[in-house]
Parts: structure tokens; sequence; C-alpha cells
């Protein structure tokens, strides 16, 4: 029996002694159970927590190098297609073949999990920060160089706070993303609320909490960012009131 399938079979008898311990028709019955949901939600928080590990590490470290790829290809955009296409041939690597390419080398656990993960952050991340740059109006540039600014100050001061709408806006899409995607990283040992979903896809009452986890995980996250938007752009504020 394969590795994967082993993590599969001894989370699923967790599952099912967890099951069977409850008892009541709603659960033979694999139906919605509050009650069950009840019992059980402290057994999803361990979880909980490596998912939302998984997906943070993941965004934090491909918008480290999206970021800085994007920073040095505004001096040498040539550098913008090449680094495009890369990010977009990783995106487009089905998440479980990516595992199993990775295996060899980084083994089943956490890393395996998280290089999958970074890699599909890439293209939303850089294409967002590039959008950000590359919409700033070119007359508020020249008006900045008018004014004796340097490369570096016009970077840091001007481009880089103008952008920040868009890359918030890219950091949210790729976090969203992630949190999807990083229910699949239970299949390389990465832990995870993937875990409990795939132990039994046919009780309703396991899906939908480890799917409603999912989504306030995904909503927590945005709303932290949108938080951190407001708080860095204040004459946004001012403009819309």
């Amino acid at each position: 029996m394969s590795t994967f399938a082993t993590g599969a079979v001894l989370a699923q008898g967790d599952f099912y002694t967890d099951r069977s311990a409850s008892g009541g028709s709603c659960v033979s019955a694999n139906g919605f159970c509050p009650g069950w949901i009840a019992d059980n939600f402290d057994q999803y928080l361990v979880p909980l927590r490596q998912h939302a590990l998984l997906t943070i590490t993941a965004v934090a470290i491909g918008f480290a190098i999206a970021f800085s790829l994007a920073l040095i290809s505004e001096r040498r955009r040539w550098l913008v297609g090449p680094i495009t296409q890369l990010s977009g041939i990783l995106y487009t690597v089905p998440t479980l073949a990516a595992f199993f390419l990775l295996l060899p080398v980084t083994g089943r656990g956490f890393v395996t999990a998280e290089v999958a993960l970074v890699a599909y952050t890439l293209l939303i991340l850089f294409r967002g920060v590039r959008t950000g740059l590359d919409g700033v109006p070119p007359e508020t540039v020249d008006a900045a160089r008018g004014v004796g600014l340097t490369e570096r100050q016009l970077m840091w001061q001007v481009k880089l706070p103008l952008a920040l709408p868009q890359i918030v806006a890219a950091l949210r899409v790729a976090s969203s993303t992630t949190v999807g995607l990083a229910t699949l990283a239970f299949f390389a040992g990465g832990g995870g609320l993937g875990g409990k979903i795939y132990a039994d896809l046919t009780f309703k009452s396991n899906v939908v909490l480890a799917g409603l986890l999912c989504v306030l995980l995904a909503a927590a996250i945005e709303i932290v960012l949108v938080l951190v938007q407001r708080r860095l752009t204040p004459w946004m504020r001012a403009v819309q009131g």
C-alpha cells in the first residue's frame, strides 16, 4: 500500500471511530448532525491551525519572491515576460502531480506541501505587483522626478504607495486560492483540514464543518488584509469620504 493510501486509511480509521462513538440515527444516515458537530468540534482545531499555517506561510514566502522579482523587473523590463511565463507554467501543474514530483526531493511532509503552494501563488502575486506598478500615472512619476527624487525614493515613496491597493488585491486572491489548495496538502503529509474532509466525503456534518472552517479562515485573512490596506492608505479614505 502506498504512503498516501496508508495515511488516508489511518485518518479514516480515526474518523470512523469518532463517528461510531457519537452514535445516533442522524450519524448513521450520514446527515447534518449539529450534536455531532458540537461533540467533535475540538478535533478540528489542530487541523485548522495547520491549515492557517500552511496558507499564511505559503502566501508570505510567495509574496517575498514575487515582490522581489517585480522590483527587479522594474528596471529590467525584459524579465517580465519570462517570469510571467515561468510562474504561469508552475501554476498549471496539477497539485497532486506537484506533490508526487517533489516527494523524491523533499520527502512527505510540510515542506513538500509548502513548495507546491508557494509555486501556485507566484503568478497571482507577481502580476498583482506589476499591475500596480504599471498603473502609476506617468505624470505622477514625472512630477516626482521633477522635484528631485531618486529612483529608489520614487519607488518607495511614490510608486509602491500608489500600487498598494492592487498589491493587496492580489494578496487577497492568492490567500483565498491557497486556502482551497491547502486542503490537498493532506495527501503530501502537510496536515490541514483536508485530512478531515477526505476522511469521509459522504458524511455531511464532517464536510460542512471542515468546509465552513476553510471559508471562515479565508474570510478572516481577507478582513485582516483589508484592514492593513486601510491602515497603510489613509489618503484613500479621505478621497472616498
